[in-house]
């Protein structure tokens, strides 16, 4: 069976975001990716009797969803730190397109943060839907519960304690959220956003 492969991230080092941190993150993701290949793995072999593993095959498929986006989400948080830090083209697509949903770059980012701000244990996500050719922002529970079907990522971040609290302690959210945009590398939500346009 085809395995899922963890991917190795070139990150400098940040703004407020320790190195330890994105070592001990990054942990986390590697755990995602090889929880993605086993729960299929014992899918693989519980479907050989599918009628007697029946409620566990239904709770590894949950599991999965949860595995899954945790690996991909995280695909592309780390992402965004690649590089060096990189302030949005304002000549992109991307640019123009936030411009023209929100009125100006400005207000989606002030959106985006109170987004992130949302209480609870999640990601705030930029999407790009292809039907419509809008860009919508969203709130994920978890890893896995209210994506937008059928949407692409375009930047994704953490808000889960793990990404802040070793550096900035549960007050220090907002901190958290500010230095994610100081560290961002643009280009690389820019490359989501033009990739999802194909």
């Amino acid at each position: 069976m085809k395995k899922f492969e963890e991917k190795k991230f070139n990150i400098p080092a940040l703004t407020g975001i320790s190195a330890k941190n994105i070592e001990e993150h990054l942990k986390l993701y590697s755990g995602y990716v090889k929880h993605s290949n086993l729960i299929l793995e014992k899918i693989e072999e519980m479907a050989l009797d599918s009628e007697k593993n029946a409620y566990a095959l239904g709770e590894l498929q949950r599991r999965f969803g949860f595995e899954f986006d945790g690996m991909r989400n995280h695909e592309y948080y780390f992402s965004h730190f690649e590089g060096r830090p990189k302030s949005i083209s304002k000549s992109s697509k991307l640019f123009e397109m936030i411009g023209q949903e929100w009125s100006s770059f400005d207000f989606w980012l002030a959106r985006f943060k109170a987004i992130a701000l949302t209480r609870g244990i999640g990601w705030a996500i930029l999407y790009y839907d292809p039907k419509t050719k809008r860009l919508l922002n969203a709130w994920i529970d978890e890893q896995h519960l209210g994506h937008l079907t059928g949407l692409s990522p375009v930047l994704a971040l953490d808000m889960w304690e793990h990404s802040f609290v070793f550096d900035y302690q549960p007050s220090g959210k907002k901190n958290y959220v500010e230095d994610f945009f100081k560290n961002i590398n643009w280009e690389s939500a820019e490359k989501n956003f033009t990739d999802s346009l194909v």
